[in-house]
């Protein structure tokens, strides 16, 4: 990577060191080597293939010794690449055979034999280069002509410009000749590194040390490198000197790099990237993606960094159990961060989740369709096989397996399997996907449990009426075990069923309703029975929101239910409307906005003081303070979430609340459900936290 003449000065020291290195202009190789020799070099590279040790014909050209000189290659004239010379000293080893005549009859060979002594030597010299990640290996022609040749002796040297190498990074050079006569020559070389930067841990905290001198002023930036599209800048600031830069281990992400430049007119910014096999780092990236739902039935990953990964569906059926991939029949899809991905989907469920792996390992998991489409719900998912020959089969998913339809397995969709088959035929099921080699259906399993659910109450009434026939025997006793008998079947039936809730909100805007939709989602995994507007569309559209709030709210009070007013600014700034004028501007609203119909009925209980105990005030941590609800509103509680969770929920449980410590571990599973969606909605993906940035001084640089 080409360094900046800036940097240079800092790894290899102040002038005159540095301006002695010798500049090298252009990006071509080059060799040259001692007078009285030849050499050339192939244009391009080889293969290195040291090859085995071979007998020497007679004389040959052997490396004897390894010399390297730190060089500069420059593009520009404060653009360049530190480059490592070697030079190769090469000299003649071996001898002529002594012809078998000449030692018998002690005479001198023929001409003929003389000749090959008097003729030049040639050799092809292998320089092979290696410095993570790089690794080259370059091919030189040497020739010697014959009045340099003596036996043991040196010939010269044949220098090659040049390898390319970083700064800091260890090079390792070998030499030797092909064929190859002799053991090759090695050297490790340790290249200077930057002394300026140093990156050490402490405890939590990261420093970036940087050692420059008191007089040096340059500019320090950090920011996201991006595989595609421009960097995200996450923090800069002009420094003077020395200087340590503290960051938080959770900071940390591959891709998080350092950019320096000194403070000068058209300087070059140079670029480091320290962390990117840091593990913590890349633990720090699952941490931070997100899968964030565009459509019904596309989607996207956002991390600060690319990443490797690949994503399927799941189904994830209530009560804990772990997400089931459907591979088969559906595949893995290869993940690009920031990239619109859809599958092919034809309806969507709550209980599809996409699961994201990378490198085996299941990093994230996601149920994108819960939040819109309600809680989680208990279907069967029956998958379909297509064979040739129009052949098929049905399983059913479950937790042990897919069980086949029909089966004498004891599961519960083996038991129910005749009953799912004849909701298929029936057309009762949902079609989910479809393709030539299978299909997924998800069939309701609610009607199966009311039935289980109407045949225990039969048996409890007949109960019932055997006991009372045998306490009319007792008409003493009678009025008191019949009036026990019926708080007993109320409490009973209220708490299996949960207490109501009706949740009322002003659609501000997308995000605000996605986050309502996430809390509506969270308390339905209470025992309480939550309706809101946004999954009641439908309905809604068809009776009209005045209507349809009218129903809901009657029908929640009726049931001891608690109405819940959900408070944004245009909630408050709507209820500030009606207090003022008694009614809101016509067409102002959507059909959907059943907030701004219930207001017509809401506020006659608060006029009339029938409001506390039936209704609720809630608003969100930094988008709304209590204290700007309007005073006629804060005669009943009203809390602030998620900090005020614990006594939010308890508001919202029937009397005979649960024990104080069963509480709180409710409020910190619906904080759970609930800080993806706030994280979301404050802080949108690939922007930094409000308040919150890397290094010192966050939030003020330029």
């Amino acid at each position: 990577m080409p360094v900046t003449w800036f940097l240079l000065s800092l790894a290899l020291g102040r002038s005159p060191i540095v301006l002695s290195l010798e500049r090298l202009v252009g990006p071509q190789d080059a060799t040259h080597c001692s007078p009285g020799l030849s050499c050339h070099l192939w244009d391009s590279d080889i293969l290195c293939l040291p090859g085995d040790i071979v007998p020497a014909p007679g004389p040959v050209l052997a490396p004897t010794h390894l010399q390297t000189e730190l060089v500069l290659r420059c593009r520009k004239e404060t653009y360049c690449d530190l480059c490592v010379r070697v030079a190769v000293h090469l000299a003649v080893h071996g001898h002529w055979e002594e012809p078998e005549d000449e030692e018998k009859f002690g005479g001198a060979a023929d001409s003929g034999v003389e000749e090959p002594r008097n003729a030049s030597l040639q050799a092809q010299v292998v320089l092979s280069f290696q410095a993570y990640p790089t690794a080259r290996c370059v091919l030189l022609e040497v020739q010697v002509p014959a009045a340099l040749v003596q036996f043991g002796q040196s010939v010269g040297s044949v220098v090659y410009d040049c390898f390319e190498a970083a700064l800091g990074s260890e090079v390792r050079i070998w030499s030797y000749t092909q064929p190859r006569y002799e053991k090759e020559l090695n050297l490790t070389q340790q290249l200077p590194a930057l002394p300026w930067l140093n990156v050490s841990a402490d405890g939590d905290n990261v420093h970036l040390v940087l050692n420059v001198s008191e007089e040096q002023h340059f500019g320090l930036s950090l920011y996201w490198n991006q595989v595609q599209g421009p960097p995200k800048p996450r923090w800069h600031k002009n420094l003077t000197g020395p200087q340590i830069i503290t960051l938080n281990h959770t900071d940390l992400v591959p891709c998080l790099c350092i950019q320096v430049w000194p403070l000068e007119p058209d300087s070059v910014r140079t670029n480091i990237c320290p962390f990117r096999e840091d593990p913590r780092a890349h633990q720090n990236l699952w941490r931070a993606a997100r899968l964030r739902l565009l459509t019904l039935q596309s989607w996207l990953l956002d991390a600060p960094c690319s990443l490797p990964a690949e994503a399927t569906l799941c189904w994830q059926a209530p009560g804990g159990d772990p997400c089931q991939p459907l591979v088969p029949p559906l595949s893995w899809e290869n993940v690009t961060v920031d990239k619109v991905l859809e599958f092919p989907l034809l309806k969507v469920h709550p209980n599809l989740c996409v699961q994201v792996n990378s490198w085996e390992k299941l990093q994230l998991q996601e149920c994108l369709w819960a939040d819109s489409l309600g809680p989680l719900k208990d279907d069967v998912l029956l998958l379909e096989t297509r064979g040739p020959q129009d052949n098929r089969s049905l399983c059913a998913l479950e937790p042990s397996g897919c069980t086949s339809l029909p089966s004498k397995a004891s599961t519960r969709a083996a038991r129910l399997g005749e009953y799912l088959l004849q909701d298929l035929q029936s057309g009762q099921c949902l079609q989910l996907w479809d393709d030539d080699l299978g299909a997924l259906w998800a069939c309701p399993m609610d009607k199966y449990i009311h039935k289980r659910w109407a045949l225990l109450w039969l048996a409890c009434l007949l109960f019932a009426a055997a006991l009372s026939l045998i306490l009319l025997l007792k008409k003493d006793h009678a009025k008191g075990w019949l009036r026990l008998l019926k708080q007993d079947v109320r409490s009973g039936a209220a708490a299996a069923r949960g207490r109501a809730a009706l949740l009322l909100y002003s659609a501000d805007d997308s995000g605000f309703e996605r986050l309502v939709g996430a809390l509506a989602s969270a308390l339905c995994q209470l025992p309480l029975r939550v309706a809101v507007d946004l999954w009641s569309r439908r309905e809604m559209s068809a009776q009209g929101p005045v209507a349809w709030f009218h129903a809901q709210r009657r029908q929640t009070l009726q049931e001891g239910g608690v109405v819940v007013l959900l408070f944004s600014p245009g909630a408050v700034a709507l209820c500030s409307e009606w207090l003022q004028d008694g009614v809101s501007a016509p067409g102002a609203h959507g059909p959907h906005d059943a907030f701004r119909a219930s207001l017509s009925c809401v506020l006659p209980d608060f006029l009339q003081g029938r409001a506390p105990g039936r209704y609720v005030g809630a608003c969100f941590d930094r988008l709304l303070h209590p204290d700007s609800v309007p005073a006629l509103f804060r005669t009943v509680p009203v809390f602030s979430l998620p900090s005020q969770l614990p006594d939010f929920l308890g508001a919202l449980q029937e009397p005979r609340a649960p024990r104080p410590g069963r509480l709180q571990e409710r409020a910190e599973q619906v904080s759970r459900a609930l800080q993806p969606a706030l994280d979301s909605y404050f802080h949108p993906p690939g922007t930094p936290a409000p308040g919150r940035g890397v290094g010192p001084g966050a939030g003020d640089g330029t």
